[in-house]
């Protein structure tokens, strides 16, 4: 390295730092916190400390490149420890020095080990001018100026032994501790055993059966490693310069008395020596030979093939192995000869190599490797091991032989169908395939599908190219006793269309429903409806209606703010049972009341509740359903009605269990947001409605879930076309034209210094871990939305990470500045964020500014008087809202601003927000703010939301893919 190379580095690394960091840099080098570690020729590592950090960061410079690099981890190109480096490094250089040396103000760490009495005994000294001083207490305490002492260089393994000390520091430590101490010990450099440098190794080292000659038998005893030099009594050995932890031999308390005295095993006991006691010692301790007479074999045995066949589901399952005898005494795994009694052979190694290679060519086998062969593969090798004239046991084998092709039939069967496939033979009696095995063959790409009866018959792939789907909807459709229901006579009439054949006779008055609704009659509304139906309403209810008669569930997936509610009350039938989140149910009794005031109507709620035998409406809760699932599930209702049905979208939870369980003639499901993450929260939602329609949560899974997250054609329009006649999704724009127009607007922030480190830190405090415990699956995923819910926190307020407070923030001072602006022009707004903490942040703002508003949350007793007083004409100009508790069942029209403090990845949620404000009745444009920090994982939430709406678009619209929300997606996030 020379001179000019180290004056263009640090001409660099003055150009590439900032103004304050250079001068801390300076700073640093004049007072000595840099040391030198190594000079390699092309680089150089340095050590830098600094006031109030424990470890010292690690500088690496490459001068001949002008490079460098510093494990502080800032984002800065050139931080302060790089620049204190340089300084250093230049000025060690000019004073005729290879490194920059430690001060007599700097001191580095040194551990001592000292002999005594057979056992070590343990200290820490400080090293400054050569000189050494020792030291009892914490690094963390001296260096927080609780205890005196200089100024020292640390490394992260000096603090790792710091921790692993404990409350221990110098002198006798006990041999659990100091196997512990070890470890940390290994990655510090300077150690001295008696003034001698030493080195400490993270192995163990122990000791180790040996076995010997002994007479006309052999002798078994314990010994140490060769490599130990000398043993402590606390756990420690020497071997040459290193020290290393010794290892307690893995052996029963017989065995161990037994191996220190020495025991000897006479010719009798041979076999049992060679198969069992040894191979049980090597298990658990290093078993060195020394014996040359040790026997090899008990008797003369040539070596052979032996292959086992066997069927396990459609699969032929072979495992060739080598052995010796017949039947074998011995078996060779990986090179290696097992016993598999008391006698041991004579090993022919070049005929067992000659026996592998015959494996090999013709079978394509190798010893000792199970082998999984279906369907065609099975057949092929079947042909091979006919020619085979080894010993082969097992018939499995002869259940893999080639049929005539398979021939499909299908007959209904009132509004049921027979189905069958089979293959012609000479015999007169056709063999037969399962269909379940044919479809599942053909799914699997497969050519071929296992007979009944024995044998592998091509499948008829044009057919079930055209049909294959349809008879896999129809078969996961079909109950266990045959019978198809209802709720699928749409696809068997399809399919017998294509087939030219009769459709089901059930199906004749569900036609209207695959003609997109034409023709659907005319239905009754309520005499007591005090209100006029819009058209989209009116042809909702006819639909609604329709269903009712049929006895069929019905999905009323209208966008949020199109009456769902409304129509809904003009569809039901007496007795009816609602069930709403909690904080809908009363808003139910507000709109019964409104639309039918002629329905007598029990809330089914409080510590009191009781059914009311005759009342025509009953309201209660999800909370209370999972809780009297009981009760509930024994009621018959003629309408059973879920509205804000997304609640059931985990099939495994308690309350989507009481809600299947429920019994109604019609069941009726509301939602605007059917789909938010998950394909399986639709089949969960149409499980409820009409069971048996997408068939098992698996099967629906593997045939419409992977396909449509992974873009396969077709997937996607097939899932369209089979719920298409029990779901009914309209959008506003589509059917309320008269509704002003919705705008996104995005506000970004930009975080102030302060902000940025608090959120850099936490960044730096999980990513890493976070990223590599999610590549690992398990419970990573956890972890990784612990650490989002941080980062998120960290881009609105720092107040709101642990440990962090600040009087405002940047999102904070942007809110204001646009809620101020929308007050003076005589707007409302609605300000939503998921956290209630960062709500109560926001109000001293509101009410320095001379702001009014009124909150909503889940503590907020009486949501109806919040509400009127917003929506008056002389009500506060903002509204603050917990998400959670604005999320559903709120008309919020005097509003046209939307302000989502927090966005998140689910942009369902987002919407149902913004809802409250652009629903039938608003007459405003409305605005929609999304406040987005610029530079963190927020920005990469804005793009994931993407991939979430065409979730539900892929499942309901047009959409070609989705994506639900997957361990990729969070590492993506974090990265």
């Amino acid at each position: 390295m020379g001179e000019q190379d180290l004056q263009e580095l640090f001409e660099a690394v003055r150009e590439a730092c900032s103004r304050s960091g250079w001068s801390k840099g300076v700073e640093l080098a004049r007072a000595g916190a840099v040391v030198g570690e190594q000079d390699a020729g092309d680089h150089v590592v340095l050590k830098v400390s600094t006031a109030g950090e424990l470890i010292s960061r690690t500088v690496t410079l490459h001068p001949a490149d002008a490079e460098w690099t510093c494990d502080c981890d800032t984002g800065e190109d050139a931080c302060v420890h790089v620049a204190a480096a340089a300084i250093a490094l230049r000025r060690a250089r000019q004073a005729g020095q290879a490194l920059p040396q430690a001060t007599g103000n700097v001191a580095s760490i040194r551990y001592l080990f000292t002999r005594a009495q057979g056992a070590l005994l343990f200290a820490r000294a400080f090293v400054r001018s050569g000189e050494e001083e020792v030291f009892e207490a914490s690094l963390a305490a001296i260096n927080a100026g609780r205890i005196k002492g200089p100024a020292f260089v640390a490394t992260s393994a000096d603090l790792a032994v710091d921790l692993a000390l404990g409350m221990r520091t110098n002198g006798f430590i006990p041999r659990e501790a100091l196997a512990l101490l070890l470890a940390p010990l290994s990655d510090c450099a300077d150690i001295r055993l008696d003034g001698r440098p030493v080195t400490v190794s993270k192995q163990k080292v122990g000791m180790r059966v040996l076995v010997e000659d002994q007479g006309a038998g052999f002798r078994l005893s314990l010994g140490p490693d060769p490599s130990i030099s000398e043993t402590f009594s606390n756990g420690v050995a020497l071997c040459g310069d290193t020290l290393r932890a010794l290892a307690e031999p893995r052996l029963l308390g017989r065995e161990l008395a037994e191996l220190q005295g020495g025991k000897y095993y006479g010719p009798e006991s041979t076999a049992e020596l060679v198969s069992k006691i040894l191979p049980s010692l090597r298990e658990r301790i290093e078993v060195e030979v020394r014996a040359r007479r040790l026997p090899r074999t008990a008797e003369r045995a040539l070596p052979r093939v032996k292959i086992d066949v066997a069927k396990e589901a459609d699969a032929l399952v072979v495992l060739a192995t080598l052995v010796y005898g017949d039947p074998p005494i011995a078996r060779v795994d990986g090179g290696r000869l097992t016993l598999l009694s008391n006698q041991m052979p004579v090993r022919d190694e070049l005929a067992e190599e000659r026996l592998a290679r015959q494996l090999s060519t013709q079978l394509g086998l190798a010893p000792g490797h199970k082998e999984r062969f279906e369907a065609e593969a099975g057949v092929a090798f079947a042909k091979k091991l006919a020619g085979w004239r080894g010993q082969v046991e097992g018939e499995a084998h002869r259940e893999f032989f080639l049929a005539p092709p398979l021939v499909p039939h299908l007959r209904t069967r009132g509004d049921s169908f027979d189905l069958w496939f089979d293959s012609p033979n000479e015999s007169g009696k056709p063999g037969r395939a399962d269909p379940s095995a044919v479809v599942r063959a053909w799914r699997s790409g497969s050519s071929l599908a296992p007979l009944l009866e024995g044998g592998w018959a091509p499948l008829p792939r044009d057919w079930m190219a055209k049909f294959g789907d349809r008879v896999a909807d129809l078969l996961a459709a079909r109950s266990a006793m045959g019978e198809v229901p209802a709720c699928a006579l749409p696809d068997l009439a399809r399919l017998c269309g294509d087939l030219d054949q009769p459709p089901p006779p059930g199906f004749t008055a569900l036609k209207p429903l695959l003609d997109n609704f034409e023709g659907l009659p005319e239905a009754a509304l309520p005499s007591d409806l005090p209100v006029e139906l819009r058209h989209y309403q009116r042809q909702g209810v006819r639909w609604l209606g329709f269903l009712r008669k049929a006895r069929l569930g019905a999905l009323l997936a209208d966008d949020m703010g199109l009456g769902k509610t409304l129509q809904a009350l003009c569809a039901i039938e007496q007795p009816a049972l609602v069930v709403a989140p909690t904080s809908v149910v009363f808003n139910w009794a507000a709109e019964a009341a409104r639309f039918r005031p002629s329905l007598k109507v029990c809330v089914y709620h409080g510590p009191g509740r009781q059914l009311d035998p005759k009342a025509d409406l009953t309201l209660t809760s999800y909370a209370l359903l999972r809780l009297d699932a009981e009760k509930l599930a024994a009621a018959r209702w003629k309408t059973v009605v879920l509205d804000e049905a997304q609640s059931i979208k985990n099939p495994d939870s308690q309350v989507a269990r009481a809600a299947y369980r429920l019994q109604g003639e019609f069941r009726l499901a509301l939602t605007g947001t059917p789909v938010e993450n998950r394909l399986e929260e639709l089949w969960s939602e149409l499980h409820f409605l009409n069971p048996g329609l997408l068939g098992g949560r698996s099967d629906f899974d593997e045939r419409y879930a992977q396909p449509i997250a992974q873009g396969t054609d077709g997937a996607a329009s097939r899932l369209r076309e089979r719920i298409r006649p029990f779901v009914l999704r309209r959008l506003k724009r589509e059917v309320a034209p008269e509704l002003p127009p919705r705008s996104e607007v995005v506000l970004h922030c930009v975080l102030s210094e302060e902000e940025r480190a608090v959120y850099e830190a936490v960044r730096a405090a999980t990513r890493t871990d976070v990223l590599a415990r999610l590549s690992q699956g398990g419970a990573g995923v956890l972890a990784a939305l612990e650490a989002l819910l941080r980062l998120r926190q960290a881009c609105c307020h720092p107040s709101l990470v642990p440990g962090q407070s600040a009087e405002s923030s940047a999102k904070m001072e942007v809110l204001l500045e646009s809620l101020e602006e929308a007050a003076a022009d005589g707007h409302k707004s609605l300000v939503f964020s998921q956290w209630t903490s960062l709500l109560d942040l926001i109000e001293p703002h509101l009410s320095r500014s001379g702001i009014d508003f009124c909150r909503l949350d889940g503590a907020t007793r009486d949501r109806g008087e919040v509400v009127s007083r917003f929506q008056g004409q002389g009500g506060p100009p903002v509204m603050l809202i917990s998400l959670k508790a604005g999320g559903a069942g709120l008309n919020l029209t005097a509003a046209d601003h939307v302000f989502l403090v927090d966005p998140w990845w689910n942009p369902a949620v987002e919407d149902q927000a913004a809802d409250r404000a652009h629903r039938i009745g608003q007459d405003k444009p409305v605005f929609v703010h999304r406040l987005v920090a610029k530079d963190t994982v927020e920005e990469r939430i804005l793009a994931l939301q993407g991939a979430k709406r065409a979730l539900a678009e892929a499942a309901l619209s047009g959409a070609s893919q989705a994506a639900g929300l997957t361990r990729e997606d969070l590492m993506e996030l974090l990265a």
